[in-house]
């Protein structure tokens, strides 16, 4: 079957169908399922693709992914940042409104990026708004125009041009949101008093971990739990780095905050303990915190604490990670792994005993909820989109410079071997990866995401 075609169906002796796996056609028309047939008992010809006893999943929903076009393009850009998820199994990637020029915070601005986007991405894409000071009547146009919600900083974003929020900024944005069914995504640090980064050598981990202690994450998700309390607004608290402030996210849940809550791979899959002097591709903020910490994410995750699992990449050119000098307080904050989060998830979860569903609902079916994308994407259900992930668990492979599709290689993961290897991808019936190979055209859509009902107040 050749890249790019159209597929009738996909069979396999390994489907993930609910919580256990099957042999099953999954039939596809139109670009959706059409039908899941048990029992590989196919009744149909057509272009049959038959993958073995390689598994069949949802294709993975990763939304958080900063692609950086326009402006950025250096550092990433849509061509590579889909081919690369689209290696990985990633169906559906949804772009941070940040560190793009300009970034996503006005009508005028998202109309700039999907002029950008057009035309280049391998996978489907949607948008993230943000929220900085002073743009809040640009807020009810962006949700009309299709974002997946906003995103806000508590602390400094790390580029001028999207400056943190104060709470007399959240309070007008919240005011906005209310009602809307839109959601506000929190980067959630805040600036305490702390002794000063500048006390320690610069190329040691543990200085730049000092320099960002639990307690500013902790205040920050404070601040977000009371917001989400008053103003009934959905809120989701991005890359949870520390495991301290599950307590307060456990609590204002209880008493009735829309609140969810991701993790990353690199909290998951790194440790503070393991990151050499000078290795700054390590660098990333809110920073990588010990094992002890890592362990109890994991416990979290597994208790349903945590409702997600992102890759928040966020590459950049080589020379802003100051290799050369290993400064890890001068380094641009941001890990790429975009391409790598199935098989960087799975080879730490197979060892605490999560299972091919859990998988597919943290990875995939919880995104998608998150960005109000749950109707079409992230589940293998008839009248979803035909978006497929196919993977063998079970075969190990290596990281290396030359199977990195992302524009910039810089990576901690570089030499890593990992359990989980991605066959092809499907994205609404197409097949756009397979074996290394990649569609000859661009076959992702931009996902514009209508408004709720209960937005017709607007």
């Amino acid at each position: 079957m050749e890249l790019g075609q159209v597929v009738r169906a996909v069979r396999s002796k390994r489907v993930l169908l609910g919580d256990d796996v099957h042999p099953a056609d999954v039939v596809i028309k139109d670009g959706q399922i059409h039908e899941i047939l048990p029992d590989v008992s196919l009744r149909c010809g057509g272009q049959v693709l038959d993958v073995g006893d390689s598994v069949v999943m949802p294709g993975i929903v990763d939304c958080h992914v900063h692609v950086n076009e326009p402006g950025r393009t250096s550092w990433e850009g849509f061509w590579t940042a889909t081919r690369a998820a689209a290696a990985g199994g990633v169906t559906t990637i949804v772009d941070m409104p940040l560190n793009s020029i300009p970034p996503t915070t006005t009508l005028s601005n998202l109309q700039e990026k999907l002029q950008e986007a057009t035309g280049k991405c391998f996978v489907d894409t949607a948008f993230w708004g943000g929220v900085i000071p002073g743009n809040q009547l640009e807020l009810r146009p962006m949700i009309q125009a299709g974002v997946a919600g906003f995103k806000c900083f508590l602390i400094h974003s790390g580029v001028a041009e999207f400056p943190h929020v104060t709470d007399c900024d959240l309070h007008a944005a919240m005011r906005q949101l209310k009602g809307t069914g839109s959601v506000l995504l929190f980067h959630a640090e805040k600036e305490v008093q702390q002794i000063a980064e500048e006390n320690g050598d610069p190329t040691q981990y543990s200085t730049f971990l000092k320099s960002r202690p639990d307690v500013m994450e902790i205040e920050a998700i404070r601040t977000v739990t009371e917001l989400c309390l008053e103003f009934q607004v959905r809120c989701h608290i991005v890359h949870l780095s520390s495991a301290k402030p599950l307590n307060l996210i456990q609590e204002a849940r209880k008493a009735g905050a829309p609140l969810t809550v991701e993790t990353t791979h690199h909290y998951l899959s790194l440790s503070a303990e393991d990151i050499p002097a000078g290795a700054t591709q390590a660098k990333c903020c809110p920073p990588i915190r010990g094992s002890a910490n890592r362990e109890e994410l994991w416990s979290a995750l597994g208790a349903g604490q945590i409702d997600m699992v992102v890759s928040d990449h966020s590459p950049c050119t080589p020379d802003l990670k100051k290799l050369d000098t290993g400064d890890f307080i001068g380094a641009w904050g941001g890990i790429s792994s975009l391409q790598f989060g199935l098989p960087l998830f799975w080879s730490s979860a197979r060892k605490r005993g999560f299972q091919l569903s859990d998988v597919a609902r943290l990875l995939s079916r919880n995104t998608a909820q998150l960005c109000s994308l749950e109707q079409r994407k992230g589940s293998l259900s008839p009248g979803h989109d035909a978006d497929l992930v196919i993977w063998d668990p079970e075969r190990e492979f290596e990281i290396k410079e030359a199977n990195i599709h992302h524009k910039n290689k810089l990576t901690p993961y570089l030499g890593v071997t990992l359990q989980g290897v991605v066959w092809a991808t499907i994205v609404r019936g197409r097949l756009v990866y397979r074996e290394g190979s990649f569609s000859p055209e661009a076959l992702g859509k931009q996902l514009l995401i209508p408004p709720r009902a209960n937005q017709a107040q607007l």
